[in-house]
């Protein structure tokens, strides 16, 4: 998931109210309540103390409280010119936030995916690293702004300082912030767990009450009311001009699914935050590691007992059945492939990715074949038998397409090697900006071209099924090479995907496609929204509705995967995310709006996706 992506759609609203103490570091209160502007401040106005040339500080030191776990842009102004990145809070206490401004100066350096490179955490927040950069040695003013903000939310600042060194980022007061169940204890909301009979009765009436499912699906999930040639293994078909994936047993299939399917949950970071959390996972639960609480694992230890692992596939299986999800979604617990009852994706690593340039390798180093070779021989070679696997993603949205020169850059400054070397000879005829994006390209060909190789080398059988962009439409030049995929993957975090983006993608590549990652979230319960947010948990069904039916309307539009199973952990996972974006909380409990809509929707979908019933037409709310 990428941060950048909402950052152009920053629209503001906000009631300012300022107490100035002139001595120390003025006093600030702001109310977000539906206006369209943005305050800003002088620096003198925050702290007289404060100079205009940052140019010897690494730190800029906010002591604030924020009222929501919405997000926030943080502005730093040099006469007109703003800086802009995104910050997201840890809620309802004081923090200690040291945001590191080299972050404002230069592009990130570091990452493999959107992810990673797009915002780093720090213990009490995480800040987004895209926008413009520049030095910072005449800042005059710093300003605040949210986007669609819900129930008039409130960020207090009380200091602002600037230091070299960084003094850490920290909860300032109610420790600890997390209870035992995993849930955020500065807030409260009307289904928020108080007992353990509480959770085990919620458990139990689900268990008694979760309907079969009546979904018109064959074993493997594909509609029993169609026949197409069946090769005992998953494959892509054009039928009377609409693309669908075809099961092994030859009947259509349009895939559902949910990514992240596991016990972890995107477990939590501990060091250096140890006072956050009223309990801790035993070391039996956390499988003898201490370094990252599990919440979600200890409540379905609480939930099933000494037969948790098992129990919980047997759970997640029958609760797919009952919500329509015919797939499981990428990196999901390999538990539930080997079960062999639902289709499945594999996301690939490797690929010398680690030690590339924002995730592109050394496609022209000597070893790179070799490199590919044995990691599709890993993880390919072991599969190529099984019919229940849907297909495999190459990658994860590489962070480069648009950052063309800056990775030319991070090869050139690097060390000597063979990457290097190539861009050294295509460069000596003009180091211009369309060369540099060519020479990526070419590069992009050549690690597409080798990695495919090895894979249908170790596996011929199975789908290849893209490199899960990051919800743009690439260059020409990189669709053209994806006319290679079985199938064209991208992540859109939107309330739909455009229709002429679609357009665009099949145009080129003539492949199907399939969104990898999109969802929708509410602020609240300690947790942000996520990238797309919606007023409500009712309007989360909505937009479900709205954004999947309207896809596969698309003729060459054959499946979507919902980031993620559960909830993001209220304190962030490793990159600081914590997103209300599960289809269970923290205590695995269904959001009910939300499965039910997604019911709903199953049941339509082979009639929308064969242009037979049109599509939910609703758009969700957001305020």
């Amino acid at each position: 998931m990428n941060i950048q992506r909402i950052a152009s759609q920053l629209v503001l609203s906000l009631v300012l109210v300022l107490s100035v103490s002139p001595a120390e570091s003025a006093s600030q209160r702001v109310a977000f309540d539906g206006a369209t502007s943005e305050p800003k401040w002088d620096l003198k106005e925050l702290n007289p103390d404060l100079p205009a040339d940052w140019t010897g500080y690494n730190y800029l030191v906010l002591e604030m409280k924020a009222s929501s776990p919405q997000r926030f842009s943080l502005a730093l102004y040099s006469g007109e010119r703003a800086q802009r990145r995104q910050m997201q809070p840890l809620p309802n206490v004081w923090i200690r936030a040291a945001v590191p401004l080299q972050y404002f100066r230069q592009p990130n350096r570091v990452g493999h995916d959107l992810a990673s490179v797009g915002k780093v955490p720090r213990n009490s927040f995480w800040i987004s690293t895209g926008g413009t950069y520049g030095p910072l040695d005449a800042v005059t003013a710093m300003g605040v702004s949210m986007q669609q903000p819900l129930g008039k939310p409130t960020l207090e600042i009380r200091s602002v300082r600037l230091v070299k060194d960084d003094p850490g980022s920290d909860v300032l007061d109610n420790k600890p912030v997390v209870d035992e169940f995993g849930q955020w204890l500065p807030a409260d909301w009307p289904d928020k767990v108080n007992s353990l009979a509480q959770l085990k009765q919620a458990w139990a009436a689900e268990e008694a009450n979760l309907p079969a499912g009546d979904f018109g699906g064959c074993n493997y999930g594909g509609y029993l009311n169609t026949k197409a040639k069946a090769t005992g293994f998953f494959r892509v078909e054009q039928v009377d001009g609409r693309w669908w994936f075809v099961d092994p047993d030859g009947h259509l299939f349009f895939s559902t699914s949910s990514t992240g399917m596991g016990t972890g949950g995107g477990e939590s970071r501990l060091q250096g935050r140890e006072d956050y959390f009223a309990a801790l996972p035993p070391p039996e639960v956390s499988g003898g590691r201490r370094s990252s609480p599990g919440f979600y694992a200890w409540n379905l230890a609480r939930r099933h007992g000494p037969e948790a692992p098992t129990k919980w596939v047997e759970l997640a299986l029958n609760r797919l059945d009952s919500w329509g999800l015919n797939t499981i979604g990428n990196w999901s617990d390999p538990r539930l492939w080997e079960a062999h009852k639902k289709a499945y994706q594999v996301n690939l690593g490797g690929w010398g990715m680690g030690n590339g340039y924002l995730g592109l390798p050394d496609v022209y180093a000597e070893e790179f074949p070799k490199i590919a070779d044995r990691d599709a021989a890993a993880q390919c070679a072991p599969r190529k038998d099984d019919p229940w696997l849907l297909g495999y993603f190459i990658a994860n949205e590489p962070p480069w397409p648009g950052r063309e020169s800056f990775v030319v850059d991070l090869i050139l400054d690097g060390k000597p090697s063979a990457i290097q070397r190539e861009a050294i000879a295509f460069l000596a005829v003009g180091d211009t900006p369309e060369r540099r994006k060519q020479f990526i390209y070419r590069a992009f060909e050549k690690f597409l071209g080798v990695t495919m190789a090895a894979i249908r080398r170790h596996d011929p059988n199975h789908l290849i099924l893209g490199l899960r962009f990051g919800g743009g439409v690439p260059p020409v030049e990189m669709l053209r090479a994806c006319q290679a995929f079985d199938v064209y993957s991208l992540n859109v975090y939107s309330t739909q995907v455009e229709v002429k983006k679609l357009e665009e993608i099949y145009r080129v590549t003539g492949r199907p496609i399939i969104v990898g990652e999109f969802h929708f979230g509410v602020p609240g319960r300690g947790l942000a929204p996520g990238l797309v947010q919606v007023r409500d948990q009712a309007e989360r069904g909505v937009a479900y509705r709205h954004y999947v039916e309207q896809a596969a309307a698309f003729p060459a539009f054959i499946g979507t995967s919902w980031f993620q199973w559960v909830d993001q952990p209220c304190t962030g996972r490793m990159d600081g995310e914590n997103y209300n974006i599960g289809l269970v909380d923290v205590t695995d409990r269904p959001y009910a709006d939300l499965v039910e809509a997604m019911r709903a929707t199953h049941r339509r979908l082979q009639a929308v996706h064969a242009g037979n019933t049109p599509p939910f037409d609703t758009q969700p709310r957001s305020q």
